[in-house]
């Protein structure tokens, strides 16, 4: 796999970082609690970390408000500490992706202040005012316009209002923005993952959203409206274009996108001549419904309309979604594990996925979530997939010696990394075993996918290498299933109990059950 850039075969891995580890006993996990699992991290065979946004943050979104782009939380620790942890994390041979919050920045940030102190701030049009508001909407609920009582405007938040949207339009905001990618390149830090990339230019002519004819009540209110003019804007390519070449300034970095578009859409982020994001994030496993047929169409839909040249990728959570686990159930989590395993590309998943763990119900005095708060009773809350990792049976799950920031499963005893070690077919003990089938066989990462096909509840897809080929079966249905081949070696199994078994004929695979099967 040499020929190909680390981030090509890379199994990327998500940490939440106010959730996965405290080394100071405030509840709140930091820096060095990263430093301190960074061994298990390479023991469950990982190739990069990514960590969620780490900068000087009132906290009114978890740190995606953001008031200083070049600094460290301290709440997080010191940039000495980061120093020391990206050196660690290359002393291992991993790589480190930083999140980029583009989009908008914290009402406390320097920037904002000075923007909104008055009409002829230099800096006022850094950010987008309008004398009177249009109908768009705020991703967090009601209007995306907040009036600033002192100079009499309205500026636009997609988000929060503490969120004030930049005004990418403007040249020297894009000149600092940009700065602030190579100060963390500089330092060495090996990419970003860039967010709500879609969202970043907005309509010059601030038009308002025509009603959206497939709204329901239940649905964010966000929805009433199609948003045609404040996201996915035709300019904003151009933008991601330069963002990317500031990336290339540096060698062997990688520029990941986060959007939630359909895939048509999505394909053209790659950008022409392919100069846009490395990764436009692939979200359709986490989109689409939970069976064979489903997964097959949205792996074909993917898959068919990849530009030539262009680089695939697959995520099954993140900060923002249900865990898998939650959403299909402990059985069909296992087949989710083989399926995100042994698809093309660049492969992303969330901490905690790798030992099972699910949603955790947020009572309602323990909400932190604006989201949820803004907007109760629509299952916006993002809490229950952030929850801290647990490591071990004890007291806070050795997460932290101090209180929880948010709670932790009443499953944490018995779902946690250090039981699931010891029993060699737990789930984690699946991940380490298929991340290193993964990593020895390059058919898995580079081969070509053909046959995807669903047949009685089961999905089918074969990885053809140059020297080899493997056939995945992953039984997503409620019944027992029959396959019939002509033979071959298993690899791999759901359960870990079948690898080295020759199978040949007809095969029963159960509700659960996924092979990965070296065909002669």
């Amino acid at each position: 796999m040499q020929e190909f850039a680390w981030w090509q075969h890379s199994v990327i891995y998500e940490i939440y970082p106010r959730s996965f580890q405290d080394s100071s006993g405030d509840g709140v996990g930091d820096l060095n609690g990263i430093l301190e699992r960074l061994d298990y991290l390479v023991h469950l065979g990982i190739d990069a970390v990514w960590i969620s946004p780490i900068y000087p943050s009132p906290m009114a979104d978890f740190g995606y408000d953001v008031a200083d782009y070049c600094g460290i939380d301290p709440l997080f620790g010191t940039m000495e500490e980061f120093d020391r942890l990206l050196a660690e994390v290359h002393r291992r041979g991993l790589k480190m992706i930083l999140d980029f919050v583009p989009n908008h920045t914290s009402d406390q940030h320097p920037w904002f202040l000075e923007s909104r102190s008055s009409r002829d701030n230099p800096k006022r049009d850094w950010y987008l005012w309008r004398d009177e508001p249009n109908n768009w909407l705020s991703h967090f609920g009601g209007s995306t316009w907040e009036r600033d009582n002192a100079t009499g405007q309205y500026y636009c938040h997609s988000f929060l209002k503490q969120q004030p949207d930049l005004n990418w339009r403007n040249s020297a905001v894009k000149a600092a923005m940009f700065d602030t990618l190579r100060f963390w390149l500089q330092k060495g830090v090996d990419g970003f993952r860039v967010d709500v990339m879609w969202l970043m230019i907005k309509d010059d002519q601030f038009r308002d959203n025509p009603p959206n004819p497939g709204y329901r009540m239940g649905q964010p209110s966000h929805h009433r409206l199609l948003a045609v003019f404040n996201s996915d804007r035709p300019e904003v390519h151009e933008l991601v274009r330069e963002m990317r070449a500031v990336v290339d300034e540096f060698p062997q970095r990688v520029l990941i996108g986060e959007i939630y578009l359909p895939v048509p859409q999505l394909m053209t982020y790659y950008g022409l001549d392919l100069k846009g994001a490395n990764l436009p994030f692939n979200f359709q496993l986490l989109q689409c419904g939970w069976s064979a047929d489903a997964v097959a169409q949205a792996i074909s839909d993917y898959h068919g309309a990849i530009p030539e040249g262009a680089w695939p990728n697959w995520v099954l959570g993140n900060h923002d979604q249900p865990r898998i686990a939650t959403r299909v159930g402990p059985r069909q989590a296992r087949v989710a594990v083989m399926l995100l395993l042994t698809l093309p590309g660049t492969l992303t998943m969330y901490y905690g996925e790798e030992i099972g763990m699910t949603n955790v119900p947020i009572a309602a005095g323990q909400v932190q979530d604006p989201a949820e708060k803004n907007e109760p009773g629509l299952g916006l809350g993002r809490d229950p997939e952030r929850t801290p990792m647990p490591w071990d049976g004890t007291a806070s799950a050795g997460f932290t010696t101090g209180a929880p920031w948010l709670p932790l499963g009443d499953d944490y005893k018995t779902v946690n990394v250090a039981a699931l070690g010891q029993d060699p077919r737990s789930i984690l003990q699946l991940y380490r075993k298929l991340i290193g089938l993964r990593r020895g066989r390059p058919t898995l990462v580079n081969g070509k996918l053909q046959s995807v096909a669903a047949e009685n509840g089961v999905l089918r897809y074969v990885r053809i290498g140059a020297h080899d080929r493997i056939l995945v079966l992953l039984n997503m249905g409620m019944d027992v299933a029959q396959i019939t081949l002509d033979g071959g070696t298993v690899l791999a199994s759901t359960g870990l109990d079948r690898e080295g078994e020759t199978v040949s004929g007809t095969l029963d695979l159960k509700s659960g059950d996924g092979l990965a099967i070296d065909l002669p």
